[in-house]
Order: structure tokens, then C-alpha cells, then sequence
């Protein structure tokens, strides 16, 4: 589903970073955000353990897993700018009035 979303922008429009909540702390998620070479900006899911294998995605995510473990989760929120994709939302959806 997020791949379909991505690829409605043209490939050769760059994309800096990608905003979702924590329901696309996947895999295949994050490797197509990297695919795309954009930075995924995803809360981990709660009580998750880091992932095993070495693809970029996977060893982004879990250095983000020590972050929010050393940081917190309200802080991390805060310091990574996932906050801008609430406001974001709100005003995508405010437009459509």
C-alpha cells in the first residue's frame, strides 16, 4: 500500500523524508522508503525487538529502537520533527473544507 502511495510521485522527483505511524514499522515498508532514498520517519511499535538482518532499512530502524530507548518516545517525537506529520494532516484535511 505505502509503495503504491510512493510511486504516484514520479521517480525522478525526490522525496526527503517520509512521515507514518507506527502501523508501517515494517520491513517492506522501510525498504521501500529506501528504495526511494528518502529517511523513514516511523515510531517503532511498542515492545518491538531490533531486526536481524543488515539491510540499511533494518539497521536504520534499529538504531532508531536505541534513540527512542534512550531518549523516550515523547522526546523522540519532538527531536525527529514526527510531530510536523500531525500538523500536516490536520491541514490536508482542513483544505478539503
Amino acid at each position: 500500500m505505502l509503495g503504491d502511495l510512493l510511486n504516484q510521485i514520479p521517480q525522478d522527483e525526490q522525496i526527503d523524508s517520509v512521515y507514518t505511524d507506527g502501523a508501517y514499522d515494517t520491513k517492506q515498508c522501510r525498504e521501500v522508503i529506501a528504495d526511494r532514498q528518502a529517511h523513514a520517519v516511523i515510531p517503532p511499535r511498542k515492545n518491538t525487538k531490533p531486526w536481524k538482518d543488515t539491510k540499511s532499512s533494518s539497521l536504520e530502524r534499529n538504531e532508531l529502537l536505541r534513540t527512542v530507548k534512550r531518549l523516550g518516545r515523547t522526546l523522540w517525537k519532538k527531536w525527529s520533527g514526527y510531530h510536523r506529520r500531525s500538523w500536516l494532516k490536520l491541514r490536508c484535511i482542513a483544505s478539503n473544507y
